[in-house]
């Protein structure tokens, strides 16, 4: 069964069970999928990182961890929880990592808004969006120990600073499209801020993951005894 791990902010719920239910909905066998929850992270884990003024959400570092939390043995995806997919995620599994410790879709994204999200700082640096979506071979990628991630900064892990270049695989760009929809899409990524914040419930694309909404919460009432 193919792990995934989401990042998890409680202050955003609804964004991780939407993007969860599009992964369940198009895909075509069972999925491991786990929030990274840093609360739990903490208490199961003893992780212990003094909060960044700079990070936006609570799994800015935790996403670091998937490699230790899956014993540094075999293939995990990373996604970040402000996305909505319409393809088999399976698919992704499929991709050749003998040769790579991660690959990703590698943005040149020069961001021109100042705020992001409800209200934080947008900020610019190199491989900005790599870290969003990683298929990560957890055995070759041992220099994300708990300790590194604790520790090192921000950019030594949102660069993939100990990971040799040629190391970086390629995803193809349609699995982690920027803040755009269309029918080559098969995630989109809203990078600026989600319409499940009341500021950018017009976003351009925003319908679509209202429609997603609207079924996700449809099937949990119908489940309810």
């Amino acid at each position: 069964m193919h792990k995934i791990f989401i990042g998890y902010d409680k202050n955003i719920d609804i964004a991780y069970r939407v993007l969860r239910y599009s992964l369940e909905r198009h895909g075509r066998r069972p999925l491991d999928i786990q929030p990274l929850v840093l609360q739990e992270i903490e208490r199961r884990h003893g992780f212990k990182r003094a909060w960044d003024p700079l990070q936006s959400t609570e799994f800015t570092y935790t996403r670091f961890l998937v490699p230790y939390l899956c014993d540094f043995k075999g293939v995990a995806l990373f996604m970040d929880n402000d996305m909505l997919c319409f393809s088999d995620i399976s698919e992704i599994f499929k991709l050749d990592m003998s040769d790579y410790w991660l690959r990703v879709v590698k943005h040149d994204h020069k961001p021109v808004e100042t705020v992001k999200l409800d209200g934080k700082v947008q900020t610019s640096y190199p491989r900005k969006n790599w870290s969003s979506f990683m298929l990560i071979n957890c055995e070759k990628m041992r220099c994300w120990s708990k300790e590194a991630v604790e520790t090192m900064p921000a950019r030594w892990l949102h660069r993939f600073e100990a990971v040799p270049d040629d190391k970086i695989g390629d995803i193809p760009m349609t699995w982690n499209v920027l803040d755009r929809y269309d029918d080559t899409t098969r995630l989109v990524h809203y990078t600026a801020g989600g319409p499940w914040y009341e500021q950018h419930k017009d976003h351009p694309y925003g319908a679509i993951w209202f429609k997603y909404r609207d079924e996700y919460l449809a099937q949990a009432q119908a489940q309810r005894p």
